[in-house]
């Protein structure tokens, strides 16, 4: 038996593919039972990015991941319709760009922002890519856009403005991905696929359709996969993702992971404020100001209020 240690390209059910660390060859493996047991409360154990030991059984040409090593970070949603259960997208993350569009289909500021909270309470460094601009054309789109670039610019979250058909703004992605490990994730339809064909044609994927029916994308990505790319560079391309619950967070910390909340909290009248209706409250007052972002005080408050979390089941595409 020999042990060795790779990194989970892919992974679906029970077999994943695996990076070895030292050789770089791709391994099919099969996963421990003892893990799957750990992974209960989890529909995927072993995700993509995760880094493992492998014991490679070279009498019966088989190898098996035995552990998964400790990760610094993972975006994590609720399962969908399973709300005891999460889904981990992927882990080991450096760059997470969060692919929205306005029109074809519409990605709510709801389902952005539960995103952004998932990310900086794993301390993952969250983007915005705003694709297919070249659609943005009335004079009511524009204006949304210009409100949303605004929004996220202002808070401190770097947006780009792409669009995939028209090779708009891919070196600007491109440059930034730059010797790191991206997580690329959205709607299906947000061309997440066509963006990373134009990071790296060679990688070639397929690409969906839109349903004229419900403007919404079709699935293509049927399992989260990493790509080795340009410039030293892994990108994990994932399945659109209708709606994003959120899980293990605390109702009480909520504002921690909304940075211009948590930021003017520092000045509010009491120490367990919760901003929604105390008096003396800075949260409030910085809103009826201006300063802090009406939809983003809004969602905060709506999420705050849901104990339950399944208002997402309903607002992800609104």
């Amino acid at each position: 038996m020999k042990k060795e240690t790779g990194t989970v390209l892919r992974s679906t059910g029970g077999l994943s593919i695996v990076k070895h660390d030292k050789t770089g060859e791709l391994i099919e493996c099969t996963l421990r039972g003892r893990i799957r047991l750990k992974g209960a409360r989890s529909t995927n154990p072993v995700v993509v990015g995760d880094k493992v030991v492998l014991h490679t059984d070279t009498t019966h040409n088989q190898t098996v991941i035995t552990e998964i090593l400790k990760r610094k970070n993972y975006i994590i949603r609720r399962a969908t319709n399973l709300s005891k259960e999460s889904h981990i997208l992927a882990a080991n993350i450096d760059n997470f760009y969060i692919i929205a569009t306005l029109a074809e289909p519409n990605t709510s500021l709801m389902f952005i922002d539960r995103m952004l909270i998932t990310a900086e309470a794993y301390r993952i460094d969250a983007k915005i890519i705003f694709n297919k601009i070249d659609l943005y054309k009335d004079k009511e789109l524009l204006e949304r856009f210009a409100e949303y670039i605004t929004i996220y610019e202002s808070i401190g979250y770097k947006c780009f403005r792409a669009s995939a058909s028209e090779n708009i703004g891919i070196d600007d992605i491109k440059n930034d991905m730059a010797g790191k490990v991206s997580l690329f994730a959205g709607h299906s339809g947000t061309g997440k696929s066509s963006l990373i064909n134009r990071i790296d044609p060679s990688l070639n994927l397929k690409i969906g359709d839109i349903s004229e029916a419900h403007k919404q994308g079709k699935h293509v990505t049927t399992f989260a996969s990493m790509y080795e790319t340009v410039n030293d560079s892994y990108i994990i391309d994932t399945p659109g993702i209708r709606s994003f619950g959120l899980i293990d967070i605390d109702r009480d910390e909520l504002y921690h992971f909304f940075p211009e909340i948590f930021k003017s909290s520092e000045h509010c009248q009491f120490y367990n404020c919760t901003h929604v209706h105390e008096p003396g409250c800075n949260v409030i007052q910085d809103v009826e100001e201006g300063i802090i972002p009406e939809s983003r005080y809004f969602n905060y408050v709506t999420i705050f209020l849901d104990k339950d979390d399944e208002k997402y089941r309903h607002d992800d595409y609104a």
